[in-house]
């Protein structure tokens, strides 16, 4: 299919040809009539991608300072492989949309295919001719509204919330600043409600045009008599703020033609640094508009389909855009006139030129078209990206890679490029973008969205597992019974079911090599601790402090069925080292956890690991700490000698009162590339497998039963 991708890293915008996606559970696949191009969001997304380097850091110094504060803790070669890696990712645009659904996918409710639908959210009502839509951003279209006007749903969704913030009332009198298409919208909705309107705008064309649709309107030199005399000298009721521009001019003459106790609404992105005089002496009540409406940001109501009840929530972001369809279906509200430009995705070049004022011509609603197929097509759900020449001999290691997110481009498949010796066949992901991008980006012959078309192509011998970890145990296990090679991203299972189901599986002896990405042991400094302890010939007593750091209640990992818990995810890491330490699996655990106290989420643990020669080690992992200190620092005792490890970049062996340090000035480096190196190996000599399987068994067992006894304790 064709979609829009924006690239960040040298600002072009381009129509891509990438894998037909699935219709997922949950969610429906929508083939797209018309979508919205914003001049608001996606122009700013725009300009910033067509600055150079130095003009990027200048506009956002919030993220400069990010990659500096990395530099410090991880190395200078570290944070820059970080920056231009985001850089090289493409981003998808569009988040209005509007079409006809042509799949289904299981526990979606209240939708049918051949539904006329409306389409809402960054990353699903994207420009593209197939989009892959949740339950609670979908809206039925009746047949009386045309598909070109439902493209602005999400839009008018934006006004609308803005509008009920105010809580109008019958015949109060509105004035909106900004009569671009956000403000003609508003200006819309408010008179559908009774309510009357005048309009304030810089642009002369754009007065004009609000008049010609039957709004008062001026401009901005004469707003305050003219809304003096539009409110027979009282002010506004209700000021609706939808201009778009850094300056505070529209809060500061918000303030000038309000009543007393009127109610100031900043539904677009303007300056907010108040003038306390009139603002206080009117008692103002300003108020900011969050987007569509309640459910915004809530991965829970946007992603799983989790509403809200009525009886409480009573206006969502999903009940908004379906308010803007009913609307349009009782012809309350008019949006033909609003389209002013219409461009076929193939175009949609020209759309950019034109909203970034490239082209210097005017313009107001601007839709992307998409030509509806003349009969059924069969999708296509691979494409070939990189062709192979006929002559080119195939090598003995030839991967195949499900999930292409971060851990995938900015870590592991650069390791794999870097070292070479492989034969990159085909990458899978859910959406295919991320795919289509790391085919080109690492060689790969094929991207896809079907992950049957890495773990049943008979030319692919060795599967990467890189993606959430909900699919992990399962992706592993169907790769193993292929008789496939298996390097999969920690956690390897979330539950020790899972996990026993993949070691039986092993014990078979049908199956390929597996190692999981625990690389931490892989590490130069690592293996030279190890050595260093193993000399001592006496158990030793090891903490590793983890600062992992705070994330918010509703990032995924939390999620028990997709994330599994921190402990799980990324615990495991830890775990695993005190075990490669150790050369054997713990004999017991124990775990103490900080109270959650409402903010955190059994991710403040001291896990104590008792090991058969009486060796014994913590990990100490803290979401609750200063973001400033180094992520990991671990101490080893042993026979009167210590080490000190701190975050990969120094090492300090101590013996007989002197101290030895290695130092990594320019990055770090985890093992990652000698983890893939040993995996190699391991498929290429038949041997033992890089990591012996009774460790991974033990790493993985030991973290999924610390989490259960942090669960426990809660």
């Amino acid at each position: 299919m064709k979609q829009v991708l924006q690239s960040m890293k040298d600002g072009t915008t381009r129509v891509e040809d990438v894998p037909d996606p699935f219709a997922r559970p949950g969610t429906a696949l929508v083939r797209t009539a018309y979508s919205l191009v914003s001049a608001g969001t996606e122009r700013m997304v725009v300009d910033f991608a067509g600055k150079n380097l130095l003009d990027k850091v200048r506009a956002r110094p919030d993220l400069a300072r990010q990659v500096i504060d990395k530099a410090i803790k991880e190395g200078p070669l570290t944070a820059l492989d970080a920056a231009f890696n985001k850089l090289d990712q493409p981003m998808v645009l569009g988040y209005s949309s509007s079409g006809i659904i042509e799949a289904i996918g299981p526990g979606l409710s209240g939708f049918s295919v051949g539904d006329r639908v409306a389409c809402a959210g960054g990353g699903f009502a994207v420009h593209a001719e197939l989009e892959v839509v949740p339950q609670n951003l979908l809206a039925k279209v009746p047949e009386n509204v045309e598909l070109d006007q439902a493209a602005f749903a999400t839009l008018g969704a934006i006004a609308l919330h803005g509008f009920r913030l105010a809580n109008p009332q019958i015949g109060e009198s509105v004035a909106i600043i900004g009569m671009g298409l956000l403000g003609l919208l508003a200006a819309q909705i408010a008179r559908a409600a009774g309510c009357t309107v005048l309009g304030i705008e810089t642009n002369p064309q754009r007065v004009q045009l609000a008049q010609s649709i039957g709004f008062k309107a001026v401009e901005v030199s004469e707003a305050e008599p003219a809304c003096l005399a539009f409110t027979n000298g009282k002010g506004a009721d209700i000021i609706l703020i939808c201009a778009d521009t850094p300056s505070d001019d529209p809060v500061d003459l918000a303030s000038k033609i309000a009543r007393d106790r009127a109610v100031v609404v900043a539904v677009g992105a303007v300056g907010l640094n108040i003038k306390r005089k009139l603002y206080y002496e009117k008692e103002l009540d300003l108020r900011i508009s969050r987007s569509y409406g309640p459910g915004r940001y809530d991965p829970e109501y946007e992603e799983h389909g989790k509403d809200y009840p009525a009886g409480y929530v009573r206006w969502t972001e999903g009940r908004n855009i379906q308010s803007i369809i009913n609307l349009l279906a009782d012809r309350r509200i008019d949006l033909k006139p609003l389209i002013s430009h219409r461009f076929p995705i193939e175009e949609a070049e020209k759309a950019y030129n034109l909203i970034t004022g490239k082209t210097g011509e005017p313009f107001l609603g601007v839709l992307m078209t998409y030509a509806a197929p003349a009969q059924p097509v069969e999708y296509r759900r691979t494409i070939v990206v990189n062709q192979r020449e006929a002559d080119k001999p195939l090598e003995s290691v030839r991967i195949g890679v499900l999930g292409a997110g971060n851990y995938a481009n900015a870590t592991l498949l650069p390791a794999i490029k870097k070292a070479g010796g492989v034969d990159m066949v085909g990458i899978a992901s859910a959406g295919g973008v991320t795919a289509q991008a790391a085919a080109k980006r690492f060689g790969f012959q094929f991207a896809s969205t079907d992950e049957k078309e890495i773990l049943e192509n008979g030319n692919i011998n060795t599967v990467l597992v890189l993606t959430r970890h909900q699919h992990h145990a399962r992706q592993v296990l169907s790769a193993l019974k292929a008789g496939k090679n298996v390097y999969c991203e920690k956690p390897l299972a979330l539950s020790v079911e899972d996990l026993n189901s993949i070691f039986s599986e092993l014990k078979k002896g049908s199956a390929g090599m597996l190692s999981v990405g625990f690389n931490r042991r892989f590490s130069p400094l690592s293996i030279r601790l190890k050595n260093f302890i193993s000399a001592c010939n006496e158990p030793f007593m090891a903490t590793y402090r983890v600062n992992a750091g705070f994330i918010p209640s509703t990032h995924w990992t939390h999620d028990p069925v997709q994330g599994g818990g921190r402990i799980v995810g990324e615990g495991c890491h830890f775990i695993d080292y005190l075990v490669f330490l150790a050369g054997t699996a713990p004999e017991k655990i124990e775990v103490a956890a900080l109270p959650d106290v409402g903010r955190y989420h059994g991710d403040n643990v001291l896990i104590s690991l008792t090991f058969p020669n009486g060796s014994m080690g913590q990990v100490i992992y803290i979401a609750n700490g200063d973001k400033g200190l180094p992520k990991e620092r671990l101490e080893v005792h042993s026979g009167g000698q210590s080490a000190i490890l701190d975050d990969y970049r120094e090492l300090q062996l101590w013996s007989g009162g002197l101290k030895h340090v290695t130092r990594s000035l320019l990055r770090q480096d985890k093992g990652h590339q000698a983890a893939w190196n040993a995996f190699v190996h391991a498929i290429k000599t038949g041997k033992a497998p890089s990591i012996p399987y009774e460790q991974l068994y033990a790493s993985s067992l030991a973290a999924i039963q610390a989490a259960e006894l942090v669960t426990r304790q809660g």
